[in-house]
This record gives C-alpha cells, structure tokens and sequence, in this order.
C-alpha cells in the first residue's frame, strides 16, 4: 500500500487509546470510592528488552539523594539554595564508594515557576553526576508529606525543626492539585516537558514517575493520576525506562501493569526482603529496590546488601550525607525526645566520616566483586 507510515498509525493508535483512558480515568478522579480497572498504557517495554537494558550495564548500588543544604527536595532546586559545589563534594564521597546510581525527586512548583531556569539547574546537577560517574533516576512526583506541608509554595522554604524527621517535607505535586483533575494539564505540561527535554539524555538512567503514590494522606485517590502519568509519558516516548514504585496496595496494579522495570520499596529485615523479591519474580522482569535500610528495625546493610546483591536487584537505599532532613532520626521523631540510639538512614555524617565505617566497607566489597564478574 503506497505512503503507509508506521510511525503514524502507532501514534495515532496510541493517541486513540490515550483519549479513551483519559476518560475513564479523569472520570475516576471525582468517583470517590468507585472501583479501578487497570490497564497497560500502549507502548510498555516487552520483558526481554528490560533485560536487554539491565544486562548492559554494572549491578546498580545506589542511594536517595538530597544534599545536606536541604530541608526538601524543594528547598534543594530553588535558586537560592542551589549548590553545584556542594553537590560536587558529596556525590564526590558516593564516587569513592563505588556508588554507580542515585535517585532524586524533582519538584514541580519549582518548574512550572521558572522552567528554563530549573531546567538548567537539573541539567547542571546531571553533568556533576556523569562526572562522578553516577547514573541519575529521575522521579517526577511524590506524595509523601512527613510535617504539616501539604500544598508547598514556590519560594523560601520553613527552617528546618531541630528533632523533627523531615518537618519541611514537601510532596510535589501539591494534594490539592492530586485530588482536582481539572489542574492535570498543568500536570501534563510538567511530564511532557521533562521528558522531551531529557528524554534521549545518557545522562538520565531512569523514570520514577511516582513515589509512594497515596501516601501523606492521599491514599487510593492518587490511582488515576498515576495512569495519567504512564498515558502522558508514553506519549512522549523517551529512551529510558518507565516505572513506579510498588510500596502498598495504593496503584499497585497500575504501576505494576505500566512499569517497563519492576522497582519497589522494603525496609524490612533480611527474610521479609528475600520473601518480597520471590514474590515479585513473577513479573520476569529486572527488579530495584529503591528505598531500603532502617537500621533499627532490621533493614541493614549487613543483612540487606547481601539478599539483593545474591538475587541480582539493584540497590538504592536510603540518604547519603545527614543534613537538614534529619533523616538519621526515626520517622515521627519530634522535638523533645531523645535522639535514637542508632540511625534510621544516612551512611555519612556531615563531615563525610562514615557513620559505619564497616557499612562502607561492604558496600566497596559488593560493589567491586560484581564489577570483577563482569
């Protein structure tokens, strides 16, 4: 048949699957306790081109990164308290581990303030990254809210509460836009925007579009945005992976069904997590657990580094340097009680000794035998 284009018919089958979902799913977001029937947003990666990616490239050892200087991911992309130096010296300390892959969260009221300008912000932090030789996953949106923020404004953000875990937490987007629809253009414009921008970018590894989608009170009304969120990047169709955090039952199917890479959450100690990949070994595809490590409860790098390392699932715990998210403290820590006994995250203080010194020397150990396999 003469002048068939492929291409076009793909993305016109899409972009008809795209309206269709969009309806079903902006009708969701006011159902209130209607029922959710998820389905895969057109263009998922086939489990074996997964692997084909995973195979490419070192085991992943990583971690959760938010500079010292920052009470949130927030405070750490706003202009007045932007540090390339500073994010220099620390991913500089992760680089002498042997640290190969960090996660961190973009803010969205940040973007839609001053686009280019955050735009060159990120771009800088991904070229202190690929100096340091460390693969970036990029997450989009995040529900979690450990203070009384809930809706985060662009500009200065609250000091940090001495004792408080986290007190200027910030989820991105805000709640209220979660729970209104009629604001997710200004939504897609976000996704569509970053995507097109880093989309074939080497410097970007992944795309964690959601964390821990329903938690900070959300709870099953953030489910249709999640589907939006995978409708709005197939749209675009970047090079790198998609995917999205399995943590609890909130959007599990979705973001199950959607993600290119199974990634999840655990912080439990070593046989709940061995008991949690056998699980999701079903999906057939290259796993990563991107938060893990609660050292008080079990989840430690001894116990922990090992069950992932063994089963070939990459690892990202959580926080590198201890700074103004208070991150060593337990989570609903306040003011007033006594500092716990043994950190809950981080693996430096804020002079870059380690808080473990023999935690880093496990972490160089696994790292370096898994290089040494290849």
């Amino acid at each position: 048949m003469k002048g068939i284009n492929t291409m076009k018919v793909t993305r016109m089958m899409m972009g008809m699957a795209a309206v269709v979902a969009g309806l079903l799913f902006s009708s969701l977001a006011h159902a209130g306790d209607a029922p959710i029937t998820p389905s895969v947003v057109p263009g998922r990666w086939s489990a074996d081109k997964a692997w084909q990616w995973y195979n490419q490239q070192p085991w992943p050892c990583g971690f959760n990164y938010v500079p010292a200087n920052a009470v949130s991911y927030t405070e750490m992309w706003m202009d007045y308290n932007f540090n390339p130096e500073l994010i220099d010296k620390e991913l500089a300390v992760a680089e002498g581990v042997g640290f190969n892959c960090l996660r961190v969260i973009l803010p969205f009221v940040v973007w839609e303030k001053e686009p280019e300008a955050f735009k060159k912000r990120l771009s800088a932090f991904l070229d202190i990254c690929h100096k340091r030789r460390i693969k970036v996953m990029l997450g989009l949106f995040d529900d979690c809210a450990f203070g009384p923020i809930k809706d985060p404004v662009f500009g200065k953000q609250p000091d940090m509460v001495l004792g408080w875990y986290s007190n200027a937490w910030t989820p991105s987007p805000v709640h209220s836009m979660v729970r209104d629809a009629s604001t997710w253009p200004r939504l897609e414009k976000y996704v569509t925007d970053l995507l097109t921008t880093f989309g074939k970018d080497q410097r970007v590894w992944v795309w964690d579009l959601y964390n821990e989608p329903g938690n900070g009170g959300l709870g099953k009304v953030t489910v249709p945005l999640v589907a939006k969120v995978f409708e709005w990047a197939r749209q675009v169709n970047p090079v790198q992976p998609l995917t999205v955090g399995l943590w609890c039952s909130t959007g599990y199917a979705v973001a199950e069904m959607n993600s290119d890479i199974i990634t999840f959450h655990n912080y439990k100690v070593p046989d709940q997590l061995r008991r949690d990949i056998m699980g999701k070994k079903n999906s057939k595809r290259p796993m990563i657990c991107t938060e893990w490590m609660h050292r008080k409860d079990g989840s430690t790098v001894e116990g922990c580094l090992p069950v992932l390392r063994e089963n070939k699932v990459g690892s990202m715990n959580w926080g590198l340097v201890n700074g103004k998210t208070q991150t060593h403290l337990n989570w609903g820590h306040r003011p007033g009680q006594p500092d716990p006994k043994v950190w809950q995250h981080d693996l430096f203080r804020p002079d870059y000794t380690p808080y473990d010194p023999k935690e880093i020397e496990l972490f160089k150990a696994a790292i370096r035998e898994n290089s040494e396999q290849r």
